[in-house]
């Protein structure tokens, strides 16, 4: 058997305006993350690992925020359409550790979901799926309510 490990990371902008859509779901705040996409940095951060994983290039390279084709699309359907290929070229999945830095809002009442979602999206079990959640005490952007950040760590097994 061959494993294979991929990392990946996302950052966007806290905005007024937009829905606030972390791990597929929508969660209640006052901001929502600016981006091409729906800005889902965590599912952006778990799609890199993967692909990394797979030895392939980073979401931008699939998907192009210079491509109107995804423009506000929903990050469900990439995640969906990476797993595909990375399915087709022969691997499974280890498991997924991830985690969300973010000031506000309190995450922790929404990994469940979080979780489910991602799984059943990737057709895993959800203890397969490590969601983590954290501040940056107060320090930088982060720390000032300006934006949320996710890391993402993939193990993949061929």
């Amino acid at each position: 058997m061959s494993v294979r490990i991929g990392q990946g990371y996302d950052v966007h902008q806290l905005v007024e305006g937009r829905l606030l859509v972390l791990g597929g779901i929508v969660i209640p705040h006052t901001k929502g993350l600016l981006g091409h996409s729906d800005a889902d940095v965590l599912l952006h951060a778990i799609i890199d690992a993967l692909l990394g994983a797979a030895g392939h290039r980073d979401i931008g390279y699939f998907f192009p925020d210079t491509d109107d084709a995804f423009k506000d699309i929903d990050s469900k359907q990439l995640l969906r359409q990476v797993w595909v290929k990375v399915q087709q070229e022969g691997y499974q999945l280890g498991n997924i550790d991830s985690t969300i830095v973010a000031q506000k809002p309190h995450l922790s009442i929404h990994i469940p979901l979080m979780q489910q979602t991602i799984a059943d999206i990737m057709k895993v079990d959800p203890t397969q799926i490590g969601i983590k959640a954290t501040t940056n005490e107060h320090l930088g952007p982060i720390g000032r309510e300006e934006g949320i950040a996710a890391l993402a760590v993939a193990l993949l097994e061929k």
